[in-house]
């Protein structure tokens, strides 16, 4: 089984966002603006806020989120047992919706 290189990507992705930045620089300070500005209320430390958008990327399924979201928490130091824990939030939160919608 051929496993992918997560680092590598987040690195091109990353990189891929520099490059859109210079094509298109007022989007960026937008994205940028928006996300300083939740951060600015100041009630959910850096951790536990990329712990909740690690979980909105599961349920997403965006893979570069995911790999940007898991190496944030863990510069802000996050466990191995903590990811784990948002990805089982995220399986619930997404599996309950499914269910709400077939049972709709």
């Amino acid at each position: 089984m051929h496993m992918h290189d997560w680092n590598n990507y987040r690195e091109q992705l990353v990189a891929g966002v520099g490059c859109f930045g210079k094509l298109n620089p007022d989007t960026v300070k937008g994205y940028v603006t928006l996300s300083g500005a939740g951060q600015k209320a100041g009630h959910l430390d850096d951790k536990t806020r990329e712990l909740i958008a690690l979980a909105v990327a599961i349920s997403l399924r965006c893979d570069g989120c995911i790999a940007v979201h898991t190496a944030t928490a863990r510069k802000f130091s996050a466990t191995k047992d903590e990811l784990a824990e948002a990805l089982g939030v995220a399986v619930d939160a997404f599996d309950a919706a499914g269910e709400v919608q077939a049972n709709a």
